[in-house]
């Protein structure tokens, strides 16, 4: 969540630092601002979603059930990261 944070700020810094500079600068935060409550979003999402998690495992760690070897939310949650990565990347290197 905190880089999501500095992402979505990202693009502010820049547009401040142009300022300061007196360079014409674009008055949009661009993708940053996107990318970066994206991030915040999942984030939270997966606060919420392993505390419950955690809470159901050991109910059945109490009741003595066997445990799942994988979680798919996880293996979903790491592909949508990579992506919004991917996105980040692009968007740095067009600002170039």
């Amino acid at each position: 969540m905190g880089f999501g944070f500095v992402v979505a700020r990202f693009g502010l810094f820049l547009r401040e630092l142009a300022a300061a500079h007196q360079v014409a600068s674009h008055q949009t935060t661009g993708l940053s601002l996107w990318l970066g409550a994206a991030l915040l979003i999942i984030g939270i999402t997966v606060n919420v979603a392993a505390t419950v998690q955690h809470v159901r495992l050991i109910n059945r760690l109490n009741r003595g059930e066997v445990l799942d070897s994988y979680s798919g939310a996880a293996i979903v949650v790491a592909l949508i990261l990579a992506v919004l990565g991917l996105a980040m990347v692009v968007n740095l290197a067009l600002l170039r």
